[in-house]
């Protein structure tokens, strides 16, 4: 049962329109199902000699009375309005159960507590079977305005309540940091021009994604209009500077500010993330393209670390910097997997933000990392894939995170990015799996493999050698071997990273830690290869003839 609390100014058109056909015909048969004072509300659905007008005005009734006394001006915003939808899939209340849920809600948010006679005036509109629309003038019989601060919460936390006594389906409760629901009218625009979602939530995951691969406000901006988004920045009129923006689409002459678009699209919160840079502070080109993939998967297994050191505000940084990984991991990616990997970016959004506050500083690892993975070319194999699979479980350790500490749309969200990950994770990774096991070495490799298992990790060697990923975890230990890497340290080494315990399929674990291990060999050869590039350009000698005593000793040496 969702709520969806709004205030306007206008009482007799929001009557027109509770009472008129709808926008497509859909109102069939509005009548009123609850009120204030059933007998003294006019029902334009059911009695023929009751018009709109009169309705406005018994509902107006206080307001005009408050106009008078503040000498012709009406109070702000004294319109309330609040449509209460069931689920997809629940029964359909009668008209006596909707009246009850009415009477409840307008208790609950403040419009009219019960047994109080100088409540505001309300009426609960039914024009469909799935859903009323509560509306309210908010001014009271004593001529005070009701206190209807959280009401949006309120009305939430008791519509938790019906569900559970009316055997509903219960969804979840929020924390007043979801992005605002899109309108019907926003609905039916975009119905109308064959679009699949609203203008509201296409601006929002475009800048997400923007958002997450610039690092100044100044890019974020210039990236948005280069996708044809128009950008509208708001000076301050004290400053004169930019406080605030809004966009919209192609097109579009609809605009939607920053903060209406989600709480952390706001310019004050983009501020605490995108921090100016200068362009010599900005990373180079590595000589090793796959070197931001390594490093962000470091960044990502230290990300889950932070879940479990009790910081909440570090840990909600760290979960905010994910958010932008996965929408870079997207972008970095390609593959039939890249449009899962979009979905999860999409349901983590949901998961990033929460009542406790981000501590941004914490996490320049992660975020920096994530960064430089927006502009890393893309990397084939397992690299890509053993950052997906950390990432993967991440989402499932942010998800418990979240529902240990009562954030229920948050945890789902997170649950429905893991799923994506997890589907993602399972198109990519079961290929490479299956061709590391056909690899698989000899036999008495494999025994002696056994042997360094048991050695460096003695307490989980039982569940690594009998997980099915055993033999392709066998021809990694022997290609890392190959290269140079001592298997019994590297197992060792890859183990202490992160415990072993919890994990479903340990050997699987172990295979992409050691995929995800730099090659210190080829680094090395690349470092030295460096040095003596940057010696040579950095001190160029003079060009010098040889003389003929000079050639002379070369040829005696040759």
């Amino acid at each position: 049962m969702v709520p969806d609390v709004s205030t306007g100014s206008d009482t007799l058109g929001l009557i027109n329109y509770l009472f008129g056909k709808g926008r497509r015909d859909e109102h069939t048969d509005p009548h009123i199902v609850a009120a204030w004072d059933m007998a003294g509300a006019p029902d334009p659905g059911r009695d023929p000699d009751a018009t709109y007008t009169q309705l406005a005005k018994r509902l107006d009734h206080h307001v005009d009375l408050r106009t008078r006394e503040l000498g012709g001006k009406k109070p702000p915003k004294h319109v309330w309005h609040c449509p209460v939808r069931t689920a997809p899939g629940d029964r359909y209340l009668t008209d006596a159960e909707w009246a009850e849920v009415g009477r409840r809600v307008v208790a609950a948010t403040g419009i009219a507590p019960e047994g109080d006679d100088q409540a505001c005036r309300w009426i609960a509109v039914r024009h469909a079977n799935d859903h009323i629309h509560i509306l309210a003038t908010t001014v009271r019989a004593d001529g005070r305005r009701p206190r209807t601060n959280r009401d949006g919460w309120r009305a939430q936390k008791e519509c938790r309540k019906i569900e559970a006594e009316y055997g509903l389906r219960q969804l979840k409760s929020g924390d007043l940091t979801a992005p605002k629901t899109p309108t019907g009218a926003e609905r039916a625009k975009a119905e109308r021009l064959g679009q699949e979602v609203t203008a509201r939530r296409w601006l929002r995951e475009r800048a997400y994604a923007v958002a997450a691969a610039v690092r100044n406000i100044d890019d974020y901006f210039t990236v948005l209009q280069s996708l044809g988004i128009q950008v509208k920045p708001r000076l301050s009129a004290k400053t004169g500077e930019v406080d605030g923006y809004s966009l919209a689409a192609p097109g579009d002459a609809i605009f939607f500010g920053g903060s209406k678009l989600a709480p952390d699209l706001s310019y004050s919160r983009l501020l605490e993330r995108l921090t100016t840079q200068d362009v010599a502070d900005r990373p180079q080109p590595v000589a090793d393209p796959a070197e931001p993939w390594r490093r962000t998967e470091s960044a990502v297994r230290t990300a889950l670390t932070a879940l479990d050191s009790g910081d909440d505000p570090v840990a909600q940084g760290h979960l905010d910097a994910f958010a932008d990984t996965l929408h870079n991991l997207a972008r970095s990616t390609s593959g039939p997997h890249q449009a899962e990997l979009r979905a999860a970016a999409m349901a983590f959004n949901r998961s990033r933000r929460s009542a406790i506050r981000a501590d941004h500083q914490a996490t320049t690892e992660l975020r920096q990392a994530a960064k430089e993975l927006a502009y890393a070319p893309t990397i084939p194999g397992g690299l890509a894939i053993a950052l997906i699979f950390t990432a993967l479980h991440l989402a499932r350790a942010a998800a418990k995170w979240h529902e240990q500490r009562g954030h229920a749309q948050q945890a789902a969200a997170a649950e429905e990015s893991f799923r994506n990950l997890q589907e993602s994770y399972r198109h990519v990774a079961e290929p490479v799996l299956a061709d590391l096991a056909q690899r698989a070495p000899r036999s008495q490799t494999i025994h002696r493999f056994e042997a360094d298992v048991r050695q460096a990790v003695p307490d989980h060697a039982d569940r690594i050698l009998a997980d099915a990923a055993w033999p392709a975890l066998a021809t990694t230990l022997a290609r890392a071997k190959s290269a140079g890497r001592n298997p019994r340290r590297l197992l060792a080494e890859v183990a202490a990273s992160r415990e072993l315990g919890t994990a479903e399929r340990p050997a699987e674990v172990l295979i992409w830690r050691i995929t995800a291990q730099p090659n210190r060999r080829a680094q090395a050869a690349r470092a030295q290869s460096a040095r003596r590039t940057t010696t040579v350009t950095s001190a160029p000698q003079p060009v010098s003839t040889p003389t003929r005593g000079h050639q002379t000793e070369r040829a005696r040496r040759r």
